[in-house]
């Protein structure tokens, strides 16, 4: 499995300056081929006092695979994402 992209990423007003909450429709890839599943997925990116990042996956929306691959593929995706810059301000 293997998440092509995350579309229409928005992120949510929180009240606590060091936590940011997205959402969006993530574009996955299954083995074998075939169509892209979409879901929506909600994360959560925390910055620790040392300056470590945290990424939470909160929410997927409904898809038939295992969730803990797919929570774990989500988390790296958002990492490298955020790593490049990627995520909206």
């Amino acid at each position: 499995m293997k998440i092509r992209a995350i579309r229409g990423l928005v992120r949510k007003d929180t009240p606590i300056y060091y936590q940011m909450r997205y959402s969006g429709i993530a574009e996955l890839e299954l083995a074998g081929g075939g169509a892209p599943l979409c879901a929506e997925v909600d994360f959560t990116v925390e910055t620790a006092p040392a300056g470590g990042k945290t990424v939470t996956i909160t929410r997927v929306g409904a898809v038939d695979y295992p969730l803990v691959p797919l929570r774990k593929a989500l988390a790296a995706f958002v990492r490298a994402l955020d790593a490049e810059g990627g995520l909206p301000v």
